[in-house]
């Protein structure tokens, strides 16, 4: 895929722009223990990429709630994380990201982000990215969330752009899959075996720029 051919890039949020993982975790933390429920760093990984309610699911482990019970439960951590968010500022971009995202508003290439967090406008103003996202998909946007391509499917059509020429940018092995299932290039960030499908593999941000996505062919 040549430089000429991409128009898009979708970046997912948590992990990849900044790292609200760690607070996703501390929200889930807080659930897990005030409900007796088992939850370490090792389980929180493979919530990467998913909805609340799966992530909800896991926790449980197949303890049995009514459908008001859930609500009840993934409200108050979403109670938790949104405190925790409030303090959130520009400092807490990741490396590299303010960079990459100026480089693509100079090259005229469009920029969305596609995350599951219904949160994730309330991140953006509070990062102060938003003058360099044209588009905003998040966890209200579509009904299937990842590994199904949904949300970067929409991503795409909200910013008038084929899938073809997209890059999905994502930390998450769902997010990987989701991408391939939509027709797009995938860059996975982190250890190779969580995101060692995608076409390119970074550790992070810090280090990529423009040219680094483009220089060659998917």
């Amino acid at each position: 895929m040549s430089a000429r051919s991409i128009r898009a890039v979708i970046f997912d949020l948590d992990g990849v722009l900044t790292d609200t993982a760690e607070l996703h975790f501390a929200a889930w933390k807080r659930l897990a223990d005030e409900e007796g429920l088992a939850f370490t760093r090792e389980d929180n990984e493979r919530l990467r990429g998913v909805s609340r309610r799966q992530s909800l699911e896991f926790l449980l482990r197949g303890r049995a709630v009514s459908e008001e019970q859930a609500e009840a439960l993934m409200a108050r951590k979403n109670e938790y994380y949104r405190q925790m968010i409030q303090r959130l500022t520009p400092n807490d971009l990741l490396p590299g990201a303010a960079r990459l995202l100026t480089e693509l508003r100079r090259a005229g290439i469009r920029v969305a982000i596609a995350s599951a967090s219904r949160n994730a406008r309330d991140v953006i103003e509070r990062l102060g990215i938003a003058s360099l996202v044209d588009a905003l998909t998040d966890g209200d946007s579509v009904t299937r969330a990842r590994p199904a391509p949904d949300l970067f499917l929409h991503a795409a059509k909200q910013l008038g752009v084929p899938p073809e020429q997209c890059v999905v940018v994502d930390d998450a092995a769902a997010g990987v899959q989701a991408a391939r299932a939509a027709g797009m290039r995938v860059v996975g960030l982190g250890p190779t075996a969580r995101v060692g499908s995608a076409d390119l593999v970074f550790a992070s941000l810090e280090s990529v720029h423009l040219n680094d996505i483009v220089k060659r062919d998917a």
